[in-house]
């Protein structure tokens, strides 16, 4: 018996895009996604609907709560039926939640608040001296508004 040889691969069939065959890049190249806790993160103060409880909640699923917080007092907190609303210039601290989120929940949040064309994403100072974002109303969009004095948006109803 003799033992037989195994062919050596040519060059075409060790590299296929020499021998015309397709690749894919993308597939190949290795990946520069990063994983979701990787991401650059912002925090954001959420004081109604996004609040742990509420209605848009959900849009937080992949955010991580900082904690409760308050703001300065130089806003008031108004009601806008279904949602609040908060403008700057008054003498309230308004209530609410930090959360650290990813760049697409801020872009989810952004959406979600018409930002930049209802909503004004800014950045704010809360009562302990730290700057987070928040969703802000110009004053002429609240214009004959409720005001709530407590500032608290899960507190409203309760408030005389």
């Amino acid at each position: 018996m003799t033992a037989r040889k195994t062919p050596r691969p040519t060059a075409a069939a060790r590299r296929p895009e020499v021998a015309g065959a397709r690749t894919n890049a993308a597939a190949a190249a290795p990946s520069t996604a990063r994983p979701r806790e990787l991401e650059p993160r912002t925090r954001v103060f959420t004081y109604g609907t996004l609040m742990a409880g509420e209605g848009n909640h959900h849009l937080l699923a992949h955010a991580r709560l900082v904690g409760e917080a308050r703001t300065r007092e130089e806003f008031t907190l108004y009601d806008l039926g279904s949602f609040p609303g908060i403008v700057r210039g008054g003498e309230d601290a308004i209530l609410g939640e930090v959360y650290e989120v990813d760049e697409p929940t801020l872009a989810a949040l952004d959406r979600l608040e018409s930002h930049p064309r209802f909503y004004r994403r800014t950045t704010i100072r809360l009562a302990t001296g730290e700057d987070v974002e928040a969703y802000v109303l110009p004053p002429e969009l609240v214009a004959g508004r409720p005001i709530i004095p407590s500032g608290s948006w899960r507190t409203r109803k309760a408030a005389p």
